[in-house]
């Protein structure tokens, strides 16, 4: 995995933002290690208590995301998707990938897309978060959400009074 150009970013202070992580019940012992590396970062910036969804599986991801998205300053997808004996995982990630990009525009509320797309478990183990991992997805995913709320929050255009 190529990590050169990748931004230092540090988890940005954010009390007073709304966080929801939205993540699937698929491959449940790395989606949750990826869950406490994301509730981590959570804490690390100071939001108060983040809403957890859990869905089904990768392609609830988007609806559950848009539904979050209404109520939060930012959403965070958590997931694994894993090649398997039949050919539908190339449009699994496609539909997933451009359902969380369509709930990001289309509710104006910043989607950090921690959803791995992988071919076996070792790959997926090591973006988990996990002490033996060479990445960490669910960390990346929250601060990559927040660093954009609050981009969103400062260039708003100011409130109208009166």
């Amino acid at each position: 995995m190529a990590r050169r150009g990748a931004p230092g970013l540090v988890v940005p202070a954010s009390r007073g933002l709304r966080v929801a992580v939205a993540v699937t019940r698929w491959h449940t012992d790395i989606v949750d290690t990826m869950l406490d590396r994301a509730l981590s970062a959570l804490r690390e910036a100071q939001v108060q208590q983040p809403t957890v969804a859990k869905v089904p599986g990768a392609l609830e991801l988007p609806l559950m995301c848009q539904h979050l998205a209404k109520h939060h300053d930012a959403v965070v997808a958590l997931g694994v998707i894993m090649r398997g004996d039949t050919p539908v995982f190339d449009h699994i990630c496609a539909t997933v990938s451009s359902g969380l990009l369509r709930v990001s525009l289309d509710e104006s509320t910043p989607v950090g897309n921690g959803v791995l797309k992988v071919e076996d478990e070792t790959q997926a183990w090591a973006r988990s978060g996990s002490s033996e991992s060479i990445a960490d997805r669910g960390h990346e995913a929250v601060v990559a959400a927040l660093y954009t709320a609050h981009a969103l929050h400062d260039c708003a255009p100011p409130t109208l009074t009166g």
